[in-house]
């Protein structure tokens, strides 16, 4: 069962990731000037929230793995 826990984990991450990947690529296309006008505010707003929302779910990870519990009296 841990062997399929595993390939599940890396076909699913990898898949989604390359996802993530290609919508970021996306996004950078907004950085055409040609076509869109925008303010240093609205880049640093639009990655704000990214960043924000990256640390949040890296955080998801660190914080799931084993916890060392040490018993006291």
């Amino acid at each position: 069962m841990a062997v399929d826990k595993k390939a599940n984990f890396i076909r699913i991450a990898e898949a989604r990731t390359n996802k993530i990947i290609e919508s970021i690529t996306l996004l950078g296309n907004l950085s055409n000037t040609s076509y869109y006008e925008y303010t240093p505010d609205q880049i640093e707003a639009m990655f704000s929230a990214i960043q924000e929302e990256l640390d949040t779910q890296k955080k998801r990870f660190a914080d799931s793995g084993p916890k060392k519990k040490k018993f006291r009296l």
